[in-house]
């Protein structure tokens, strides 16, 4: 007797999380820095420059990851740009342990931002490709639920890391005393590398894309996959719906302008960036800091921004949870809408001076719960499933590269903002940013909810034919 496969549900779950890792990854390298910043302020006696340079070089390595990584994964294909993903996460962690001067750590923080730009454009797709229809939403959240872990798991990391340092003396000569205590940062940064080697290793264990696969003509490989996750049945019917959708596509980046996919192209270079108009990468960047600025203490700030940590990856399982049953649209509506809401009210505290009330605190967990629930997911989902198979890689790869566009934009003009309008004016910039963003979703999104993605690339082609088309909402 053979040995038993997982299959079925349970399989692609498993799946789905090995490739979350790359959005833990993701999230960690993105919040660790937040830590470590005024440690490598003090030894390396930074100036405003180095420390901008410091704290957005992971960014720019993100766009560059973003723009190259659609075309990488249609060329080599999911699994293999993941794992170069990983491999970036290993180097990345190892030079800034190492890293002698600022420099070496911009570089080697670049390094990891290419990694991240890899991981978070083909990590969700590789998922949605994967996914059966009814719980392809609740798969792709859970790259984002591993995004807010690994935000939250640098936050711990960080705080255990202080406070270890704090009960021992520096300078007793040995390598864990160097660093974990008289370099502390040195550890804080360096940590990455051990999610980062899992994560190659367990991407082993991973089949790859079988839409990918069938595009490549390897028809046997994706027939076995597909199966497994479908039953033999089900996997010949969406082969052949697959094999039917991919001889209809050009597959080159003039088909993105034809009149049907360029809605979907407006939709997947807008939604990203509006998503990050939220002021989130800001507030995850900063959270210490603007607490401290509300008034509290390093200590109680740093609690406060483990808080925010915990709620955001919490309020993830609501998304998750509800996603494919409330719809991407519903979701994204009142997400905006919402946040327009969070941020006014986070903008009104801080003009008031009562960040010290705790009413701030308050206000933050209702920002994040809502960002958590709806947006930071929502996005991702639809990015992930809007466009056809052969050209998903390098449309995905342009709202990716929008994605963190705007999160640089954000992080870039925040400290302009701050200085020049006040903490709780640029909050309510924000909120009014919300309010287009929510008309334009509930203007120019369909409801993708239950579709396969061959059904979701057709929508667009008959639009294109005979606009507009409606789907029916399916009443649960």
């Amino acid at each position: 007797m053979g040995k038993m496969k997982i299959a079925g549900k349970p399989y692609v779950i498993l799946i789905s999380l090995t490739a979350g890792l790359g959005g833990f990854l993701f999230g960690f390298d993105t919040a660790v820095i937040s830590g470590a910043i005024n440690l490598l302020r003090s030894q390396f006696h930074l100036n405003a420059v180095m420390e901008g340079w410091l704290m957005s070089s992971a960014l720019i390595g993100c766009v560059i990851g973003a723009a190259g990584s659609g075309w990488l994964a249609d060329r080599y294909g999911r699994k293999k740009i993941l794992s170069l993903s990983a491999l970036l996460f290993i180097v990345s962690a190892a030079g800034c342990a190492l890293a002698a001067t600022p420099s070496e750590l911009v570089v080697a923080r670049m390094v990891g931002g290419i990694g991240v730009g890899f991981a978070a454009m083909v990590a969700p797709m590789f998922i949605s490709e994967l996914s059966p229809a009814d719980m392809r939403g609740r798969l792709v959240s859970l790259y984002q639920l591993a995004i807010t872990l690994g935000i939250l798991c640098s936050y711990l990391s960080n705080a255990a890391l202080l406070h270890y340092a704090g009960f021992h003396t520096a300078g007793d000569g040995s390598l864990l005393n160097y660093y974990l205590v008289a370099e502390i940062w040195r550890g804080m940064l360096g940590s990455n590398m051990i999610p980062a080697l899992m994560f190659f290793v367990l991407l082993f264990l991973v089949p790859e894309s079988p839409r990918w696969l069938m595009k490549e003509n390897k028809t046997a490989g994706a027939g076995a996959i597909l199966a497994r996750i479908n039953g033999a049945e089900k996997g010949l019917k969406e082969m052949e719906n697959i094999r039917k959708d991919l001889l209809e596509e050009k597959g080159s980046f003039r088909q993105l302008l034809e009149p049907g996919i360029r809605v979907a192209l407006i939709i997947g270079l807008l939604l990203p960036f509006l998503s990050q108009l939220t002021g989130i990468t800001t507030v995850m960047y900063y959270a210490p800091a603007i607490f401290e600025k509300a008034g509290l203490g390093a200590n109680s700030a740093m609690g406060s921004a483990s808080v925010i940590g915990f709620f955001n990856m919490i309020f993830t399982l609501v998304a998750i949870w509800k996603i494919d049953r409330w719809g991407r649209k519903p979701l994204l509506i009142w997400g905006f809408a919402g946040l327009s809401l969070a941020l006014f009210l986070i903008g009104f505290l801080f003009n008031r001076n009562a960040g010290g009330t705790g009413f701030l605190l308050g206000a933050f967990v209702f920002y994040i719960a809502l960002f958590a629930s709806t947006l930071g997911p929502g996005v991702w989902v639809v990015l992930s499933e809007i466009y056809p198979t052969k050209i998903r890689g390098r449309a995905m790869s342009l709202g990716t590269l929008s994605l963190f566009v705007g999160s640089s934009f954000v992080t870039q003009t925040y400290p302009v903002l701050r200085e020049s309008a006040g903490i709780g004016n640029t909050f309510i910039l924000y909120g009014l940013l919300m309010i287009p963003a929510a008309f334009f979703v509930k203007k120019m999104l369909p409801e993708t909810k239950g579709k396969t993605l061959e059904e979701i690339g057709r929508f667009w082609k008959e639009k294109e034919k005979n606009p507009p088309v409606v789907w029916p909402v399916k009443e649960d």
